[in-house]
């Protein structure tokens, strides 16, 4: 009957600054800027709202639908952008919604008419759905739960 002993890998000072870490940095940094934009995105239009409304010609009841526009995309679609990361690649639809995100914010800012305005809305809010749920799952899967191991005892394995 042989028993076996549990191998001890040790991490010295040098495993912190490796290249990956760095990369993961970087990824966190990333990903956690874009959840700040989706999610920031939804309030911070209350500041421009008079704004909005001389520029464009908004009435007072037409005026909500500027932040409705984006809230009802988004939360309609949460579940279809996580469902979607799944099937499709967490990279790959996060990306995707960055990018419509982006460029929705982009042509909102250049929106010369309501219409247009409300459009570049929706399409943010389609952007922050897909690029949300997949943002929280990329943190979920790429770093692991408590704090790094390091030192003598970092990893006991069978």
């Amino acid at each position: 009957m042989s028993t076996t002993q549990p191998q001890v890998i040790t991490a010295g000072p040098s495993a912190a600054a490796t290249p990956g870490s760095r990369r993961l940095g970087l990824a966190l940094a990333i990903i956690a800027t874009a959840q700040l934009m989706v999610v920031l995105d939804a309030t911070i239009v209350n500041v421009a709202l008079p704004h909005i409304q001389a520029a464009l010609g908004f009435s007072a009841s037409n005026l909500e639908w500027v932040v409705n526009a984006y809230a009802l995309a988004f939360g309609g679609l949460l579940l279809l952008g996580g469902r979607s990361g799944d099937l499709l690649g967490r990279r790959r639809v996060f990306i995707a919604g960055i990018v419509l995100f982006s460029v929705a914010s982009l042509v909102g800012g250049f929106a010369t008419s309501q219409a247009w305005l409300l459009a570049a809305r929706a399409a943010q809010g389609v952007g922050g759905a897909f690029a949300a749920p997949t943002a929280l799952s990329l943190i979920a899967v790429t770093f692991s739960e408590g704090r790094p191991a390091t030192g003598r005892w970092a990893c006991t394995r069978p």
